[in-house]
Parts: C-alpha cells; sequence; structure tokens
C-alpha cells in the first residue's frame, strides 16, 4: 500500500464562501499514481469544511448559505465571542456541523463521485483567509 500526501492553497473570502475543489483534488490522485484506493481531503482550521453538492450558482450562493444562516445566523451572540473577542462563533459551529474532512473512493485513478457530485470547500469565518486543503491518497 502507497500513501501520498498533496497539498493545494485557497485564498477565500469570508461568511459562507463556496469554491469548487473536485479538479484540485482529481488532480492530486493522478499525480500520486495510485490506481485503486481512498482519498481524504482535509482543511486544517476549526473555521472551514469540506463538503459535497451540486455546484451550480441558486444552490452555492444562495441556498447553502441561507440553509446555515437559519440554523447558525453570523449576528447571534455566542459565548465564544466573549472568550476571544473575536466574532466567528457561527463559523465554529458551522465547521463542527459540516466537518473538516470528506474522504472518497478512487478507482482506476478517478474519484468516484455521482453525476452531479462536486467536492466543494466552504469558508465559515468571518475574515477573508488563506488555506491549506491537504489531500492524502491511500491505496495501490
Amino acid at each position: 500500500m502507497v500513501v501520498y500526501l498533496k497539498t493545494f492553497n485557497l485564498k477565500t473570502e469570508p461568511y459562507c464562501d463556496v469554491i469548487n475543489i473536485t479538479s484540485q483534488v482529481q488532480n492530486a490522485v493522478r499525480a500520486s499514481n495510485i490506481n485503486n484506493g481512498l482519498v481524504n481531503v482535509h482543511v486544517a482550521g476549526s473555521t472551514a469544511a469540506i463538503s459535497t453538492t451540486e455546484y451550480e450558482p441558486g444552490l452555492v450562493k444562495k441556498d447553502i448559505e441561507n440553509f446555515l444562516e437559519k440554523i447558525l445566523p453570523y449576528r447571534e451572540d455566542y459565548a465564544h465571542h466573549s472568550t476571544w473577542g473575536d466574532h466567528n462563533g457561527a463559523g465554529h459551529l458551522r465547521s463542527t456541523l459540516l466537518k473538516s474532512s470528506q474522504t472518497f473512493p478512487i478507482q482506476n485513478h478517478n474519484i468516484i463521485l455521482g453525476t452531479w457530485q462536486q467536492i466543494i470547500f466552504l469558508e465559515l469565518d468571518e475574515k477573508p483567509r488563506h488555506r491549506e486543503i491537504y489531500c492524502t491518497i491511500i491505496g495501490e
């Protein structure tokens, strides 16, 4: 079994920036030369998430943001704000809900995804960030 690590960087916008990272992850898988296995996609950060969706403008620009705002609004006064003096409590809670990693199967050097399924990164912080995404590919 082989383990291969590839990273790439993103420059993000605050408050629910959603970025399609499918091609970067697929490039990492192909660079690994692993034919069959798994790829784990991870963001090292407590106010960001990795997920999947159909990456289309209505869903990623309005629906995801509206949904998250209904359950974890940015304007809420979270206890976290008084602890650290910042105002990104919603981002931390959203990241806990959505998760910072996802794992996908690989077959014939390709990530197995549904027809309309893409891998997305979500910026959940109140500030723009530079994020590093880690792709750990395991297989043969």
